[in-house]
């Protein structure tokens, strides 16, 4: 009688031996449904359109299969080659420390590969990352402003892209990068490659796809715009001038340890920190004002647990991948409710319980009603009496014509960063796409006139 065996874990993935060995340093022995799921099609070659929450492992999720494919692929003679190495793979990223967290990964998985990549974003010098441009990469990760000015200047060339991922989509748009997608997109070959991850699957994302994907396999890791079960999620109704006492009560929860304070402004994320500091918590604040070095020094103090609570906007939030956030504050509500499942998706990683709790004052009620009409799941709500507060009305059931609407953003807004990749007015949202994704390798490219761009903020 023949005995067998049953493989589990990521051996189970067909991933090569320097892959596995790379993993297994790193103590990750189990692949998470994304990764069980997504890997065996991207390693065939084919287009993935996959819904997946922050936390879920979606970044090992494509670049393991990645990092192997490129390796197979590479020929000796590639592998020690002098000449310049093209870029075979694009890696589109919303922000900064997103694009940073998504280069530590490609690096940490693709130890002993012999592949190179680098990082490329706004407000940081161009200098260092025009030289390791120059030398060849295999592996690039931007974010769409820088790469679009290293390609206007003829730096960079997209015409032997094998793989494009375009990462946190729905945010990308948010962010007002549609146009800036498109021109991107241009600019790749017909014949490649094309994996797209989001958050949410808004129509604008499921448009995008329709243009870029060519038969995709389409994976929905947990319901589209659902928030995390893990995550206990209440809400508590408070007048703004007593929010710094429900954040100070907050602050005495024996249950937090670690906790990212969410602010809708620059301004108020420093005034936040202030508050903290005044009641002797140590806190740090990230916006789009700070420097980068500024903000990486941040982040990784926060890493080392040099201090409990970080204040972030959701622009500077979105590169945080950290484990053991215990809970999740929502000083404002957000505007744009999918920004709310981002927003939890900080806590209630890697298999552990979270708690998220929102302010809501009188004014933020309509942007509640939106929140739980997209999730699909009523806040719990906390009792004021709970946290020391005065008792505050809970929302209405109907509007009157008395109750004050605020004024809802489109999508492609955001209250911090607006940028635009058209001199029309209106030109970065909107814009459609050609149903092949781009021209790609024929024809002369579009870069061979100066772009008409335009940037309000550097990424």
């Amino acid at each position: 009688m023949i005995e067998t065996t049953t493989v589990s874990g990521f051996e189970a993935l067909n991933l090569i031996s320097p892959i596995l060995k790379n993993l297994h340093d790193l103590e990750y022995l189990t692949p998470t449904p994304i990764q069980t799921r997504a890997i065996p099609f991207l390693l065939e070659g084919r287009d993935l359109l996959a819904c997946a929450q922050t936390g879920t492992g979606k970044t090992a999720a494509f670049a393991i299969p990645l990092l192997q494919k490129l390796f197979s692929n590479n020929s000796e003679k590639e592998k020690t080659t002098r000449f310049k190495r093209p870029i075979k793979a694009l890696i589109l990223s919303p922000t900064r420390e997103l694009a940073s967290q998504i280069g530590d990964s490609f690096r940490t998985y693709g130890r002993s590969l012999g592949l190179t990549q680098t990082v490329v974003f706004g407000g940081v010098s161009y200098r260092t990352q025009i030289q390791a441009v120059a030398r060849g990469v295999d592996i690039l990760v931007a974010t769409p402003g820088r790469l679009l000015d290293l390609m206007k200047q003829g730096i960079i060339s997209l015409r032997e892209v094998e793989t494009f991922i375009l990462d946190e989509a729905d945010q990308m748009f948010d962010m007002g990068f549609s146009k800036a997608v498109q021109l991107i997109v241009s600019e790749l070959p017909k014949e490649r490659q094309t994996i797209l991850f989001s958050a949410t699957m808004p129509p604008s994302i499921e448009k995008l796809a329709d243009a870029v994907l060519r038969n995709p396999e389409r994976l929905i890791i947990s319901p589209i715009s659902s928030s995390c079960d893990k995550i206990k999620q209440q809400i508590l109704f408070v007048d703004r001038r007593n929010k710094p006492g429900a954040l100070n009560a907050m602050m005495q929860d024996k249950t937090l340890k670690r906790a990212i304070v969410f602010s809708r402004t620059k301004h108020g994320a420093d005034r936040i920190v202030e508050q903290l500091t005044a009641q002797n918590v140590n806190s740090e604040a990230i916006h789009g004002d700070k420097k980068q070095a500024v903000r990486r020094r941040i982040l990784d103090n926060f890493k080392r647990g040099h201090f409990d609570v970080l204040v972030a906007t959701d622009v500077a939030a979105r590169g945080i991948d950290i484990d053991g956030i215990t809970h999740v504050i929502n000083y404002d509500l957000p505007h744009i409710p999918e920004n709310y499942v981002h927003r939890i998706g900080r806590t209630g990683r890697a298999g552990a319980f979270g708690t998220a709790i929102s302010f809501c004052d009188h004014e933020e009620k309509a942007y509640l009603r939106s929140i739980e009409r997209l999730t699909k799941n009523p806040l719990l709500v906390v009792k004021n009496s709970d946290m020391g507060l005065p008792e505050t009305s809970s929302a209405p059931q109907k509007w009157s014509s008395s109750d004050k609407k605020p004024p809802f953003k489109k999508r492609g807004d955001s209250s911090e960063f607006r940028s635009s990749f058209s001199s029309k007015k209106g030109g970065g949202s909107g814009s459609s796409f050609s149903k092949n994704g781009g021209g790609g390798g024929r024809g002369p490219s579009k870069f061979s006139k100066p772009l008409s761009v335009s940037r309000k903020a550097k990424v």
